[in-house]
Protein backbone atom coordinates (compact mmCIF):
# COMPACT_ATOMS: atom_id res chain seq x y z
CA UNK A 1 0.00 0.00 0.00
CA UNK A 2 2.65 2.40 0.91
CA UNK A 3 4.23 2.12 -2.88
CA UNK A 4 1.14 3.18 -4.49
CA UNK A 5 0.95 5.69 -2.12
CA UNK A 6 4.61 7.26 -2.52
CA UNK A 7 4.02 6.39 -6.44
CA UNK A 8 1.19 8.50 -6.32
CA UNK A 9 2.32 11.67 -4.75
CA UNK A 10 5.68 11.78 -7.17
CA UNK A 11 3.56 11.25 -10.03
CA UNK A 12 1.43 14.67 -9.00
CA UNK A 13 4.91 16.04 -7.60
CA UNK A 14 5.80 15.88 -10.95
CA UNK A 15 2.61 17.44 -12.39
CA UNK A 16 2.78 19.97 -10.31
CA UNK A 17 6.44 20.88 -11.36
CA UNK A 18 5.26 20.75 -14.98
CA UNK A 19 2.76 23.32 -13.93
CA UNK A 20 4.65 25.41 -12.46
CA UNK A 21 7.74 25.54 -14.90
CA UNK A 22 5.01 26.25 -17.86
CA UNK A 23 4.91 29.81 -19.30
CA UNK A 24 0.99 29.41 -18.88
CA UNK A 25 1.52 27.57 -15.53
CA UNK A 26 1.34 29.70 -12.04
CA UNK A 27 3.04 27.97 -8.14
CA UNK A 28 -0.77 28.79 -7.25
CA UNK A 29 -2.76 26.33 -9.87
CA UNK A 30 0.61 23.64 -8.88
CA UNK A 31 -0.48 23.15 -5.56
CA UNK A 32 -3.70 23.34 -6.58
CA UNK A 33 -2.43 20.37 -8.51
CA UNK A 34 -1.17 18.95 -5.78
CA UNK A 35 -3.25 18.83 -3.31
CA UNK A 36 -6.46 18.24 -5.25
CA UNK A 37 -4.67 15.17 -7.78
CA UNK A 38 -2.10 14.21 -4.64
CA UNK A 39 -2.81 14.35 -1.23
CA UNK A 40 -6.51 14.41 -0.91
CA UNK A 41 -7.13 11.33 -2.86
CA UNK A 42 -4.05 9.53 -1.44
CA UNK A 43 -5.33 10.81 2.02
CA UNK A 44 -9.05 8.89 1.43
CA UNK A 45 -7.12 5.98 -0.27
CA UNK A 46 -4.74 5.01 2.65
CA UNK A 47 -7.48 6.02 5.29
CA UNK A 48 -10.09 3.23 3.51
CA UNK A 49 -7.54 0.59 2.77
CA UNK A 50 -6.08 0.98 6.22
CA UNK A 51 -9.55 0.78 8.15
CA UNK A 52 -9.04 -3.07 8.20
CA UNK A 53 -5.36 -3.17 9.81
CA UNK A 54 -6.97 -0.47 12.16
CA UNK A 55 -9.64 -3.30 12.76
CA UNK A 56 -7.33 -6.09 13.58
CA UNK A 57 -5.44 -3.98 15.84
CA UNK A 58 -8.31 -2.80 17.97
CA UNK A 59 -9.67 -6.42 18.66
CA UNK A 60 -6.10 -7.59 19.78
CA UNK A 61 -5.98 -4.54 21.86
CA UNK A 62 -9.33 -5.58 23.35
CA UNK A 63 -8.56 -9.22 23.55
CA UNK A 64 -5.06 -8.00 25.59
CA UNK A 65 -7.07 -6.17 28.14
CA UNK A 66 -9.76 -9.00 28.20
CA UNK A 67 -6.58 -11.61 29.18
CA UNK A 68 -4.74 -8.89 31.52
CA UNK A 69 -8.37 -8.55 33.46
CA UNK A 70 -9.13 -12.51 33.59
CA UNK A 71 -5.29 -12.78 34.84
CA UNK A 72 -6.05 -9.84 37.22
CA UNK A 73 -8.99 -11.67 38.30
CA UNK A 74 -7.74 -15.10 38.88
CA UNK A 75 -5.00 -13.40 41.09
CA UNK A 76 -7.46 -12.26 42.79
CA UNK A 77 -9.46 -14.80 43.63
CA UNK A 78 -6.85 -17.47 44.39
CA UNK A 79 -6.05 -16.03 47.72
CA UNK A 80 -9.73 -16.70 48.70
CA UNK A 81 -10.18 -19.83 47.84
CA UNK A 82 -7.07 -21.28 49.95
CA UNK A 83 -8.61 -19.03 52.76
CA UNK A 84 -11.25 -21.06 53.88
CA UNK A 85 -11.83 -18.62 56.82
CA UNK A 86 -14.42 -16.25 57.40
CA UNK A 87 -13.72 -12.81 57.04
CA UNK A 88 -13.21 -10.50 59.71
CA UNK A 89 -16.42 -7.20 60.45
CA UNK A 90 -15.36 -3.89 61.04
CA UNK A 91 -17.44 -4.35 64.48
CA UNK A 92 -20.95 -4.07 62.71
CA UNK A 93 -23.30 -7.19 62.17
CA UNK A 94 -22.49 -8.42 58.84
CA UNK A 95 -20.09 -5.88 57.38
CA UNK A 96 -16.83 -6.83 56.08
CA UNK A 97 -13.33 -5.89 56.24
CA UNK A 98 -12.49 -5.61 52.63
CA UNK A 99 -14.94 -4.39 50.03
CA UNK A 100 -16.53 -6.68 47.60
CA UNK A 101 -13.60 -7.94 45.09
CA UNK A 102 -15.86 -9.96 43.01
CA UNK A 103 -17.38 -9.74 39.60
CA UNK A 104 -21.05 -9.16 40.24
CA UNK A 105 -22.79 -6.21 42.39
CA UNK A 106 -23.58 -6.92 45.63
CA UNK A 107 -27.27 -8.52 46.25
CA UNK A 108 -28.85 -5.67 48.45
CA UNK A 109 -27.33 -2.33 50.23
CA UNK A 110 -28.60 0.24 52.10
CA UNK A 111 -31.30 2.63 50.64
CA UNK A 112 -29.65 5.81 48.92
CA UNK A 113 -30.37 8.98 50.94
CA UNK A 114 -33.26 11.17 49.01
CA UNK A 115 -31.84 14.43 47.92
CA UNK A 116 -34.67 16.32 46.35
CA UNK A 117 -35.00 17.31 42.91
CA UNK A 118 -32.05 19.11 41.14
CA UNK A 119 -32.79 22.20 39.45
CA UNK A 120 -30.33 24.50 37.36
CA UNK A 121 -30.11 27.71 39.86
CA UNK A 122 -31.90 31.01 37.75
Amino acid sequence: MYLVVIGWLYVTVMMAVAEAASPQGSLLGAAVTFIFYGLVPVAIVAYILGTPARKRALRERERSEAEAYQAKAQAAKAPEAGAGRASPTLGLPGGPAEPHAGGEAPAAGPEPLHRGPVRKEP
